[in-house]
């Protein structure tokens, strides 16, 4: 059975690893005032200089039904199976419409990551390399989803004000985060994004200690791969976050940049490591 891995644009993977990996992928759609954009025609620097600029948030529009069935479809030209790994659904309702428009297919199977970013490719990843092992799409299916919950996908901001007025922050933790100028540490727990450590200072200071709390407390990593991920950042801070997890002892470790639908939603200055945490080489 030939079987592909496929993704949203939120996997937040470069040309060069979807090539590497074979990862076909579906685009969102930026709007930005009265232009709509694909996640992929726009860079993430030129949706901070429109907010800069007429001080309205981008917004991002889900994957519908259709869309996926057209998608799927297509992928079923050339092979037999599809393996497909969604934003997280408690985010977005592009999951379930993925799921609904494979359930009028055969064998395509639907992964709801309940991550986001890399936190999606770690788990694409692996499961290609257990298609290239001869696994069918049923069994690539079963253990991709048994590793989900393991995904360490956190990250940590300058600033709150993309992802509280997009909906994803609470109006307190906002107006706390700006009054005390606190660094937040967004963390990805049931699909569901949450503060889970606040910070202060200097962003280059608060990503190498972000790095340590984190490689601290989830402690049994697959080190077979990490990401350093980042929708702006300073070189001091890619180089803080890579610092930490080459010290961890990881294999691969690959420096990314959001894409334009994760950007949106993150704002600048924003930057985080990722990696299963559930001790198994993913080898």
């Amino acid at each position: 059975m030939k079987t592909v891995i496929t993704a949203e644009s939120t996997i937040d993977l470069p040309k060069e690893l979807l090539e590497e990996y074979d990862i076909k992928t579906i685009p969102y759609m930026i709007i930005l005032g009265n232009n709509e954009f694909k996640d992929g025609e726009i860079q993430p620097t030129e949706i901070f200089d429109f907010v800069d600029k007429n001080k309205i948030l981008p917004k991002t529009s889900a994957i519908n039904k259709e869309q996926y069935l057209e998608f799927f479809k297509k992928q079923l030209q050339s092979h037999d199976a599809v393996v497909h790994f969604c934003l997280s659904g408690a985010i977005t309702s592009a999951c379930q419409n993925a799921k609904d428009a494979a359930q009028e297919l055969k064998n395509v199977y639907v992964v709801d990551t309940q991550s986001l970013s890399t936190g999606i490719a770690l788990l694409a990843i692996y499961a290609k390399k257990l298609v290239d092992k001869g696994l069918d799409a049923s069994e690539v299916y079963e253990k991709v989803s048994a590793r989900v919950p393991n995904v360490q996908a956190s990250f940590v901001l300058k600033k709150l004000e993309y992802l509280y007025k997009g909906g994803r922050c609470s109006a307190l933790a906002y107006f706390g985060a700006n009054l005390m100028k606190i660094r937040p540490q967004i963390i990805l727990k049931d699909g569901k994004m949450g503060v889970h450590r606040k910070y202060r200072g200097n962003m280059d200071k608060v990503v190498a200690q972000y790095c340590k709390d984190t490689l601290e407390e989830f402690n049994n990593p697959d080190l077979d791969v990490a990401f350093v991920t980042y929708t702006t950042a300073t070189p001091e801070m890619v180089e803080a976050a890579k610092n930490a997890v080459k010290a961890k002892g990881f294999k691969t470790i690959y420096e990314t940049r959001a894409g334009a639908t994760i950007s949106s939603h993150c704002g600048e200055n924003t930057l985080g490591i990722l990696y299963i945490n559930d001790g198994i080489d993913g080898h």
